[in-house]
């Protein structure tokens, strides 16, 4: 089978499993595992902040991100479609109880005057105040768009006095497609997550950076929330190495994901715009097609090839390292067939 549902499925390789293996490990609750130590600090600098906390999955550090900067009872601001508001089963109130309120705009872009609409100053003890404003970058259900209105929210909500979270879980992505430096985008967060088993290819984990202080605080909730880590050094490894071997090779991912639209385009035209295909995943819209996302799912398994609905019409293709070139062509030729028949 050819698995392009997302980019969490690949395997650790032969490298990584050997890194994994033999890494220094200690417990860290008590902050003494060497190689999670290693890993915080690396992406902590690579972002451009203080300190990092390794977490077991990008949604928690969304949730204690957020949560240091928004308190209950309080609400922040993101695109419909963001994966804060859409994809983490309703965390950020459930677990936090904070307030959620969007804004809606083409590939999940920012719209500064919509988000300008939207920001609420203290008006009383009935009205509820915006906090923060989260964006993701890149965007996900926006088919992994790299956000280009970035520095002037930043500098939109400094001048406001409202911190920014930003969801990096692909920032890798949005760095190696735009040529931004990653602590370019991370800096100007006041806490950034990103993600080591996307793109990246680790088996597990995210990392939030932010200041010694915000950190020091969400390493407190990420234990009161029941995911302290003991001797998980062997996990911090493979994230060591992914950092280390597999981020300039996401442009492989990005070129794969193009040659995918561009075969699509010609079976479906109007399905996708290949030349809006920025990163690594792929969402066509089967509206014009007469066909259904479960109709094309099963029948692509069929096929040998792997894909997943993101919409009631939309179909989502996301290329990775274990998916290689010939295997994209394979699989979007025979998805081409499908849609064209």
């Amino acid at each position: 089978m050819i698995d392009l549902r997302s980019d969490t499925v690949t395997r650790p390789s032969a490298g990584m499993l050997a890194a994994m293996t033999s890494a220094p490990v200690g417990d860290d609750v008590y902050g003494e595992d060497p190689t999670i130590n290693r890993l915080e600090e690396t992406v902590a600098g690579l972002l451009g902040h203080e300190a990092g906390l390794f977490t077991v999955s990008g949604s928690l550090a969304n949730i204690l991100g957020v949560r240091a900067l928004v308190a209950p009872g309080s609400e922040v601001l993101c695109e419909a479609s963001a994966h804060i508001a859409r994809a983490e089963l309703g965390a950020h109130a459930a677990v936090s109880g904070i307030t959620t309120r969007t804004w809606s705009a083409p590939a999940g872009q920012i719209d500064l005057e919509q988000i300008r609409a939207l920001i609420s100053a203290d008006l009383g003890r009935y009205f509820v105040s915006t906090a923060a404003v989260s964006v993701e970058n890149t965007h996900n259900f926006g088919g992994g768009s790299i956000q280009h209105a970035y520095d002037a929210l930043a500098d939109e909500l400094d001048a406001r006095g409202l911190p920014l979270h930003l969801d990096g879980a692909r920032l890798w992505n949005a760095s190696v497609a735009s040529g931004v430096p990653l602590a370019s985008y991370a800096s100007r967060a006041t806490a950034a997550s990103v993600c080591l088993s996307k793109g990246l290819g680790a088996p597990v984990g995210s990392v939030l950076v932010g200041s010694t202080e915000l950190i020091r605080e969400a390493r407190v909730w990420r234990k009161r929330l029941g995911a302290g880590w003991r001797q998980a050094g062997v996990l911090a490894a493979a994230g060591l190495y992914a950092l280390e071997h597999n981020v300039e090779r996401l442009a492989e991912d990005h070129a794969n994901a193009r040659l995918i639209a561009e075969v699509l385009a010609d079976a479906a035209p109007g399905s996708v715009k290949p030349d809006q295909v920025e990163t690594n995943i792929v969402v066509a819209d089967l509206a014009a097609t007469g066909k259904s996302v479960p109709e094309v799912v099963e029948a692509a398994r069929a096929a040998g090839v792997l894909v997943g609905g993101v919409g009631p019409t939309q179909l989502r293709l996301v290329t990775h390292l274990d998916a290689s070139t010939d295997d994209c062509r394979t699989a979007a030729q025979s998805l081409a067939r499908l849609l064209a028949a």
